[in-house]
C-alpha cells in the first residue's frame, strides 16, 4: 500500500514538476510590416483581386509581345478574287475570323489594338494622376486663398460637358494621333484625383509628425514629399487603377463614334466602329472580339482596384 502510494506521488510529481530539460524552448518572432507590406497581404486574400492582376500581366504581355509574334501581317490584305464582302467566321487557323471588307484577321486587329487602347488607358492615367496630384497637394498644404482659386478652377472643370469637349478636342486637335488622344484624355481626368488628395493634405497636415517638422524648420517641399504625400498615396493608387478603366471606356466610345484615334492605328474602339456596319450581312464575329477584350480589361482592372481598396482600408481585417 505504502508502495503504491509513493509510487503515485512520483507519478504525480514528474506532472506537476516536470525535468526542465526535458521540455523544449519556443521562442515568438515578432516582425514588423510597413504599410505596403501589410497592404500586400490583405491583397493576396482578394481572389478576385488576384485573378485580375493575373488578367491584366496576361493583357500586358500579349500588348507587347503579341505582335511580334503574330503569324500574320497586320497590313495583309487578300487577293481581290479572294475578298469575301461579309468575312469568314472564326475557323482552324483563324480564330477570330475576318472582317469584311478588306478582310483582316480579327485576331490580328485585336492583338494590335491591346497595345494602343492600354497605351492610351494607363499613360493618360499617369498624367490625369500626376497633375491631380500636384493641384491637390498645392491646395491641400497651402489652404487660404490658394485653395480657394485652385478648387474653383477644378469645379469649372468640372462643370463643363467632359464628353462633348471631349469629342471636339479628339476631332479638331487630335488629327487621330495616339499621343495627343492620350494628352487630351490626360488633361479632362484630373480633377477628382485633386480634390481627393486636397482632402487627403488637409487631414494630414494637422497630424502631430507634420506639426513637429513645420516647428523644427524644415523646407515646405520636404514635408510634401517625405511626410504628407506617402501617407497619402494609397488612396491614390485606388484611384489611379479605376481611372485605366474609365479611360479605356471612354477610348472605346470616343473612337466608335469616330473621333479619337485614326483607323489605320487600331483600337479596340475602331475596330468596334469598323465592324458596325456589316453586323447585319452576319459578321458578329468582327465587333464580339474587340467588345470582348474591353469587358474583360474593364472588369480584371476593377477587380485590383477593388483588392486595393480592401488593402489599403485600415478598417479591413488582414
Amino acid at each position: 500500500m505504502t508502495q503504491n502510494i509513493e509510487s503515485a506521488g512520483q507519478q504525480a510529481a514528474e506532472v506537476i514538476d516536470p525535468d526542465p530539460t526535458a521540455a523544449e524552448d519556443y521562442e515568438v518572432g515578432l516582425k514588423s510590416l510597413n504599410q505596403w507590406q501589410l497592404a500586400w497581404r490583405k491583397f493576396r486574400k482578394h481572389k478576385l483581386a488576384l485573378i485580375g492582376l493575373g488578367m491584366i500581366a496576361i493583357l500586358l504581355g500579349v500588348a507587347i509581345i503579341g505582335p511580334v509574334l503574330l503569324p500574320f501581317s497586320f497590313t495583309d490584305i487578300p487577293r481581290p478574287d479572294e475578298i469575301v464582302s461579309a468575312g469568314r467566321p472564326p475557323a482552324i487557323g483563324r480564330p477570330m475570323g475576318e472582317t469584311g471588307g478588306l478582310q483582316r484577321d480579327v485576331f490580328t486587329l485585336v492583338v494590335n489594338g491591346a497595345r494602343t487602347s492600354l497605351l492610351i488607358g494607363f499613360s493618360s492615367m499617369a498624367i490625369g494622376v500626376f497633375i491631380g496630384t500636384f493641384v491637390g497637394a498645392i491646395a491641400g498644404f497651402a489652404g487660404g486663398i490658394v485653395d480657394n482659386l485652385l478648387m474653383r478652377f477644378v469645379d469649372v472643370m468640372l462643370s463643363l460637358p467632359t464628353l462633348f469637349v471631349i469629342l471636339v478636342a479628339s476631332k479638331f486637335l487630335g488629327n487621330g494621333t495616339v499621343s495627343t488622344v492620350i494628352v487630351i484624355f490626360g488633361l479632362f481626368s484630373w480633377m477628382g484625383v485633386a480634390r481627393l488628395v486636397r482632402s487627403l493634405f488637409l487631414s494630414i497636415r494637422e497630424r502631430e509628425f507634420v506639426e513637429a517638422a513645420v516647428a523644427v524648420g524644415v523646407r515646405d517641399r520636404r514635408i510634401i514629399f517625405r511626410h504628407i504625400l506617402p501617407n497619402a498615396f494609397s488612396p491614390i493608387v485606388v484611384v489611379a487603377s479605376l481611372l485605366v478603366a474609365g479611360n479605356i471606356i471612354s477610348e472605346a466610345f470616343v473612337s466608335f463614334l469616330g473621333f479619337g484615334v485614326d483607323p489605320t492605328s487600331p483600337t479596340w474602339g475602331n475596330i468596334l466602329s469598323g465592324g458596325l456596319q456589316f453586323i447585319t450581312q452576319g459578321n458578329w464575329w468582327w465587333p464580339l472580339f474587340p467588345g470582348l477584350a474591353i469587358i474583360v480589361t474593364v472588369l480584371a482592372v476593377n477587380f485590383v482596384g477593388d483588392g486595393l481598396r480592401d488593402a489599403f482600408d485600415p478598417r479591413s481585417r488582414g
